[in-house]
């Protein structure tokens, strides 16, 4: 994984912007590791951008899909400054080669999967027609009603929080959506600490604007997880360079979604009928048990955490606040973020 991140980091693929130099090395590069991985993977060109999808499949035992998913390209240079795009996101890119190449050398039972790297998923074609997942929704390689499940990846390198905070900190990668079709949040609890050096933390959807390529399959009412560790102080600057990320995180975060789609595959219940609505509880559970783990040394962490505990009992019996309340769980996920960023 370190070797294709720094690849992808590189002064010839400098920053990976669409339709530049940088931007066609970088699709070599993937399209290069996907292969090396044991897939059989294609270019889908997204004209809009200049760039290109990066896909592949692993066919299964019947006609029904899982996708995982990650973006590839960054913001390239921009005057003197390259923009490396570390986690941001290579770092996925990485992990979902290992993924492929975990499922490749023993397929899955049950559904197939696809594996995409999606172009142009940073500005400004962000949340434009001109996306690469976007125009993978528009036309899919399979139908779209036969995608049971779209995972997606986007800042999954780093530790969550500081030097010396506790390993079950650092150790967080939140997974938002799996409230959004039925029985895919109570199996990614039942995982939640099933790999050692990740624990996946569930939180509403809703908790954060769509920033990532989840955004084309949610608004078509597609199941869908986004796996992130969230914004930190290296988000969309040039230091976000390979040095800093956690590889051993990021293994760990592999073997977990490896396991996590061999089972999705695996699951009986044919397609997983989306769900249009917020489960608020979710957010706010992890948010106790992350403030928990810091109340001994922060006050604003004490205060943090009477504050989640007391909209965690201002939910209903589906796990939803009252729609006046839902921004203040919003507003302390943001709080939170920016003080361990």
């Amino acid at each position: 994984m370190r070797g294709l991140v720094e690849a992808l980091c590189s002064p010839r693929c400098a920053g990976r912007k669409p339709g530049t130099p940088g931007g066609l090395a970088a699709r070599q590069e993937v399209l290069g590791a996907f292969r090396a991985a044991g897939l059989d993977a294609f270019e889908q060109e997204v004209p809009a951008c200049g760039g290109a999808n990066i896909l592949a499949t692993i066919p299964g035992d019947v006609d029904r899909w899982i996708l995982v998913g990650a973006h590839f390209d960054h913001l390239g240079q921009i005057g003197r400054d390259v923009f490396w795009g570390a986690d941001d996101n290579a770092a996925a890119v990485a992990v979902l080669v290992e993924v492929a190449r975990g499922l490749t050398a023993r397929r899955p039972s049950g559904r197939g999967v696809i594996i995409a790297s999606f172009d142009g998923e940073e500005a400004p074609y962000f949340l434009t027609d001109s996306m690469g997942s976007e125009l993978f929704a528009r036309t899919p390689i399979v139908p779209l009603e036969r995608i049971d499940l779209m995972l997606c990846m986007d800042l999954v390198g780093h530790s969550f929080g500081g030097e010396g905070l506790p390993g079950e900190l650092r150790s967080s990668l939140f997974a938002l959506g799996s409230e959004r079709s039925v029985g895919t949040a109570e199996h990614l609890a039942s995982l939640a600490r099933a790999e050692g050096g990740v624990i996946v933390r569930p939180a509403d959807a809703e908790v954060i604007p769509p920033l990532s390529d989840h955004a084309a399959f949610w608004k078509r009412k597609r199941p869908f997880v986004l796996l992130t560790a969230g914004r930190w102080r290296h988000y969309h600057t040039p230091s976000d360079t390979p040095e800093k990320l956690d590889y051993a995180k990021m293994a760990a975060t592999a073997r977990w979604l490896e396991r996590f789609v061999r089972e999705t595959c695996a699951r009986p219940d044919g397609p997983f009928p989306f769900v249009d609505a917020r489960r608020d509880s979710l957010t706010l559970g992890s948010l106790v048990e992350i403030t928990s783990l810091l109340a001994a040394t922060s006050a604003d962490a004490r205060s943090g955490l009477v504050y989640a505990k007391e909209l965690l009992l201002a939910c209903d019996a589906a796990g939803r606040l009252p729609d006046a309340r839902q921004a203040e769980a919003a507003m302390l996920v943001s709080a939170l973020e920016s003080r361990l960023a």
